[in-house]
Formats: C-alpha cells, sequence, structure tokens
C-alpha cells in the first residue's frame, strides 16, 4: 500500500502542473479577445512553411499560385524553413524556438503536413507541430468545409483546436507498469468562442443550422460542458435552428443518403472534429482534396490535412504528390484575409481542373502529372476565367 501511495503522490503532483498550465492558459484567453483586422496591415505577412516529407514540394505549388494572385497587392511572403522532422527532432521539441519566433512575426501562416512520430519511428517521441503552433499562437478553430454539390453535400466543419483530448496529449502520465492515464480538458472560455464563432459562420453565409457533436451521454464532465455551452450559444441565434448528436451516430448519418444532406454547419470538440473531417473529405476525393484553416484572434493558419507521406519520399515520388488539399487551403486563406473574389477564382478554377476538364490527372505516380505541372494548369486556367 505505501508504494501505492508514493505513486499516487507523485501522479498528483505532475496532475498538478498540467491544473496549473491550464489555468493559466485560460487567463490568457480571457484577456485577449479582439480580431485582428487585416484591412489595417500595410503589408499583411503570409509566412510559407513547407514542414516536410511531400510538404516541402505541395507548399512551394501553392506558394507560386499565391503569388501569381496576390501580385501587385500589399502583402510580403515569408519562407520560414526548419520545421522538418530532422530540425524538431535534433532541438527535441515540436517546433524548434526560432522557428516559432518567426511564425509570430507573421499574419497568416501557409504550411506544409508535418510527420508526427510514432511508436517504431526513427525519431524522439516530441508532440505534433500541428498541435503545438495550434497552441502556441492560439489557433482555436478548425474549419473545414466539404462540398460534393452532385450529392446535396455543403458542410463546414468548426472543430475546437486547443482542448479536447489533444491539449495535454503528451503529458498522460504512465502511474505505473499496469496504468496509464490522458486527460481531457473542457474549458467555458474554448467551448464559447468555437460555438459562437460557428454561429458567428452560419449567420454571415446564410445557413440555417448549426449541430453540435459530442459523447456527452458517456462524457459527461468535459463533453457535457462543451454541450451546454453550444445550446447557451445558440439561444442568442434563435433564427438557426440548432440540435445535437452523439458521434458514434453521426459517423454513420453521414453515410446516410437521406439524412446526410440535412447538414450545414457542426462544432465540435477536438478529437471528434479530427475523426468527422477525415470522414467527409472521402465525399468529396479524400483527404488529398480538402483544406483546412486554423483561425484565432491574432493569428490564421491554412494547411492541407492529409499527412507528409513518408512512403512517397522512399519511393522517389515526391514531385507527383497532389497539392489540392493545400491549394484549397490557398482558397480558405485569400478569403480570410480579405481577397474574396480572388478565392472564389481559385476556387473555381480547381474545380475546372478536378472535377470538370481534368486535362491532367494526378495519380501520385509517374503516370501521371507532377505537382508542379497541375499548378501550372490551375494557373493557366485562372488566366481564362
Amino acid at each position: 500500500m505505501s508504494n501505492h501511495n508514493d505513486i499516487i503522490n507523485a501522479a498528483k503532483e505532475k496532475f498538478g502542473k498540467l491544473l496549473e498550465e491550464q489555468l493559466l492558459r485560460v487567463d490568457k484567453m480571457k484577456e485577449n479577445r479582439e480580431f485582428i483586422n487585416y484591412g489595417d496591415l500595410d503589408p499583411i505577412i503570409i509566412g510559407v512553411v513547407g514542414g516536410d516529407g511531400i510538404g516541402l514540394a505541395i507548399t512551394k505549388e501553392a506558394h507560386r499560385i499565391l503569388e501569381f494572385l496576390l501580385e501587385g497587392e500589399k502583402v510580403e511572403f515569408r519562407v520560414i524553413d526548419g520545421c522538418t522532422i530532422e530540425n524538431r527532432a535534433k532541438c527535441g521539441c515540436a517546433v524548434p524556438p526560432d522557428v516559432l519566433s518567426e511564425l509570430k512575426k507573421c499574419h497568416v501562416i501557409l504550411k506544409g503536413p508535418t510527420t508526427t512520430p510514432r511508436a517504431g519511428d526513427p525519431w524522439p517521441n516530441i508532440e505534433s507541430a500541428n498541435v503545438a503552433i495550434r497552441k502556441e499562437l492560439d489557433l482555436f478553430a478548425n474549419v473545414r468545409p466539404v462540398k460534393v454539390p452532385k450529392e446535396g453535400i455543403d458542410w463546414t466543419f468548426y472543430r475546437e483546436n486547443t482542448e479536447g483530448s489533444y491539449a495535454v496529449g503528451s503529458k498522460g502520465i504512465h502511474i505505473n507498469d499496469d496504468l496509464a492515464i490522458d486527460f481531457c480538458v473542457t474549458t467555458t472560455e474554448g467551448s464559447e468562442r468555437i460555438a459562437r464563432a460557428a454561429f458567428e459562420y452560419a449567420k454571415k453565409a446564410g445557413k440555417t443550422r448549426v449541430t453540435c457533436v459530442t459523447k456527452a451521454n458517456v462524457v459527461k464532465t468535459t463533453d457535457g460542458k462543451f454541450l451546454e455551452i453550444c445550446k447557451g450559444v445558440a439561444k442568442e441565434y434563435p433564427e438557426i435552428e440548432f440540435d445535437d448528436w452523439y458521434i458514434d451516430i453521426m459517423t454513420a448519418k453521414l453515410v446516410d443518403p437521406k439524412r446526410r444532406t440535412q447538414f450545414q454547419v457542426m462544432v465540435l470538440p477536438n478529437l471528434y472534429g479530427d475523426i468527422l473531417t477525415d470522414e467527409a473529405a472521402e465525399f468529396q476525393g479524400g483527404v488529398g482534396t480538402a483544406g483546412s484553416a486554423n483561425i484565432g484572434k491574432r493569428y490564421a493558419m491554412f494547411e492541407a490535412i492529409h499527412g507528409s507521406a513518408p512512403r512517397m519520399v522512399a519511393e522517389g515520388r515526391v514531385k507527383y504528390a497532389d497539392p489540392c488539399s493545400i491549394i484549397r487551403a490557398a482558397v480558405m486563406l485569400l478569403e480570410h484575409i480579405g481577397f474574396a473574389d480572388k478565392a472564389k477564382k481559385l476556387e473555381r478554377a480547381l474545380d475546372i481542373c478536378m472535377y470538370e476538364e481534368k486535362k491532367l490527372i494526378i495519380t501520385g505516380r509517374d503516370t501521371g502529372a507532377t505537382g508542379a505541372e497541375f499548378a501550372d494548369y490551375v494557373m493557366e486556367t485562372i488566366k481564362s476565367l
């Protein structure tokens, strides 16, 4: 029993430090409630982070397209190196301090995929770079649109980005050889701001329904809190219908042709949002076709939703990597910083190139086009619009 007491006391000490970190984070959220106004910036600084694996290649193509579209505008591009897995492993941290310092000098960031080490990989067990950046820059809203007009699908997911099961994902406690515990974090401030962001988007976009997705019937404390806060925010938007679903049945209803067309805007805790948006992207053609926005009050980051594809790197197929996901993210970036017309033009060009004309097909191998060839195709299409 004395041995158990020592183990419990050590766990209490570690848990106490986690609580202190999270309470300080809540204090910071309460201090910063104003969104940046991009119209006041001259120039708007756009950081370009290639990441690693295929990230460097596909980000380069999206960067080229953005430069093409924003020529003559009051923007400045800054290429930020050093976010490769090799460099992150060398410094033993998710994001090297010098890289983070450069990121904080930007207003928006276009980011390629980064490798997160798994068990058996030749890298140390460092935190996901994405998770670390989201937390450091307080990018609380992960926004992922999925559209398949012929199927009647037009979904926008608002995934809470800084809390939930990922908030302290690398700080769980191995109590002993028999017991390990991780933590799920839900705060009033964090839940309220993601709920409000979802409803504000619905209001501006003319949507009529917001759906909250949790597992509040079982995970009663954290998911229950998230759901109750969403219900409270919903009362401020009486013109918008609000309902809630549990994550298990929601994954089924997304594949139900009769039910799925009824969903419009969905707001979810971190883990469920990660799972459901990958499922949703499959309807659009897979994770390689979908972009992602990470929105905060001071910063915003736009990225592909797929990984760094180390197998493609190992097989020498990097130049054939599909840049469509990160180009979709570039559409969201343009819209976010105030270039809605250019965003629509790029989105239209992508639809033509990917689904209509399809003069070039990307297969991920030498049987198809390279990423550079496809980016050229997109730019030529933009010129014709």
